[in-house]
């Protein structure tokens, strides 16, 4: 339904414009044609096309919304929208049996059962007489067994696969040894695109919640820290993107295997660069659950340029977690190379730094914080903050494990002249070498002593 009504909306408006235009071009022409120039004549009609190109993206794109506003929140695919956005927040079994007796049955009315195929064992199922019968499991382990495709299916009222919604009584998915049955009597009225992204963040969701069991089973039973680390590690960028008119790099040196740092580089479009870095309290699992939940949660937001609205995604999914006096520290800044601007959140992040070139050198400016404590406290009210770009900026984000290092005196690292000094002789260089000539300097700065802290670091050169 979505997208056939999107594409009469796209042909529509096409067809609008070029009406208006032959129209409003008939009208504007001089009717001597000869006494006016070959340039006059084109720039006119021109000039009005790229008017109405203009005028039809913005009818377009208000018409687009307002009609998925319509169907995925307002119809009854709304059951649907609302489940997955609950689920993109799910991160073990528990807390999915929980969406499914909340928004589908108690909601939709729907009647859910979920299977393991190869153990032959019900993970869940509703507490009403279809998804609880013994003959309608029977028929559809027979009718589906373990080798069927992976993908989303509609069924009808014989448990069978139909092709049309309009004969379908209900829908199910198969996600490698997992079957999900929901039963539904107006499965037809649901919009045949949410399938797709109910299979695709079911899909998610199974990756999620194995990775998190894995960690706690890693650390609970075998105590293999390499191995735990080695997972957490994973949720790292392997390599860094390559982006036009951005170079970065990255540095990631834990205390001990398992390191309450994290960072991400995601690029949203070809102009577009979303920064994370951040800090979690303490060590161990706890801090990595934390950190890989803070990275999943924010490739999983859709709208990652509401840096506000990410924030505080990322602060609700903690504290859904409810592991006492967890939080951590972020910076989030989204770069815009066509713009030259970087509009960032620091929450309570060790003030990343710009380096920007002057005619005496370096300038060093610090981007303090504009938020609290993420996923412990209330938030309040959050600041978006923008920061103007020149090419040849250097940006440095790093943890406090890096400032806090202190030398024999008791000075810490951040606040020392050589930092200082290391900073705006660096800064020309490329991110990697800049980055180095920092890692360098710290077992001369601390004459080799054992580090007390996590240290991460990432540099970026713009233009």
């Amino acid at each position: 339904m979505y997208k056939t009504r999107k594409r009469l909306i796209f042909l529509s408006v096409n067809a609008a414009i070029l009406i208006l235009f032959i129209v409003i071009s008939t009208m504007l022409m001089p009717e001597r044609i000869k006494e006016y120039s070959f340039s006059l004549l084109i720039s006119i009609p021109s000039v009005i096309f790229v008017l109405l190109l203009i005028g039809g993206d913005t009818v377009r794109s208000a018409l687009d919304k307002r009609l998925r506003r319509k169907i995925f929140e307002k119809g009854e695919t709304r059951y649907l929208t609302r489940f997955i956005n609950r689920l993109r927040f799910c991160y073990s079994l528990d807390d999915l049996y929980k969406v499914f007796a909340d928004v589908l049955e108690k909601e939709a009315g729907c009647s859910v059962l979920f299977v393991d195929r190869e153990k032959n064992y019900i993970l869940y199922n509703s507490p009403d007489r279809l998804a609880s019968s013994r003959s309608v499991r029977d028929t559809l382990e027979r009718n589906f067994p373990l080798s069927w495709p992976e993908g989303s299916y509609l069924i009808d009222d014989s448990l069978g696969i139909v092709s049309h919604a309009k004969d379908a009584r209900g829908f199910f998915f198969v996600c490698g040894t997992q079957h999900l049955f929901i039963f539904c009597r107006y499965t037809k009225l649901f919009d045949a695109d949410a399938f797709r992204q109910f299979y695709e963040e079911f899909s998610r969701f199974q990756s999620r919640s194995r990775t998190i069991a894995s960690l706690t089973e890693i650390s609970d039973l075998t105590k293999e820290w390499q191995l735990l680390a080695d997972t957490q590690r994973s949720f790292l960028p392997q390599k860094m993107p390559s982006i036009r008119k951005l170079k970065l790099a990255a540095y990631y040196k834990p205390l001990i295997n398992v390191s309450g740092d994290y960072y991400s580089v995601l690029q949203i479009d070809k102009s577009k660069t979303l920064l994370l870095l951040g800090d979690v309290s303490g060590k161990g699992l706890a801090a990595a659950l934390i950190m890989g939940l803070v990275v999943n949660t924010l490739k999983i937001i859709d709208d990652k340029e509401d840096l506000e609205s990410v924030i505080r995604e990322i602060d609700r999914a903690i504290k859904n977690m409810k592991l006492q006096d967890k939080y951590t520290v972020l910076f989030l800044g989204l770069i815009d190379t066509d713009k030259m601007t970087m509009r960032y959140i620091n929450a309570s992040m060790s003030d990343p730094l710009v380096l920007s070139r002057a005619p005496d050198g370096y300038k060093v400016k610090a981007l303090a914080s504009n938020a609290s404590l993420v996923g412990i406290i209330d938030l309040g009210d959050i600041t978006v903050e923008e920061r103007r770009l020149y090419r040849g900026d250097m940006i440095l984000i790093a943890s406090d494990g890096l400032s806090e290092i202190m030398d024999s005196n008791g000075i810490q690292f951040g606040s020392s002249d050589v930092f200082q000094e290391t900073l705006r002789t660096s800064a020309d260089k490329m991110p990697e070498e800049f980055i180095n000539d920092i890692v360098r300097l710290i077992p001369e700065y601390n004459g080799g002593a054992r580090l007390h802290d996590d240290v991460t670091m990432m540099a970026v050169k713009v233009g």
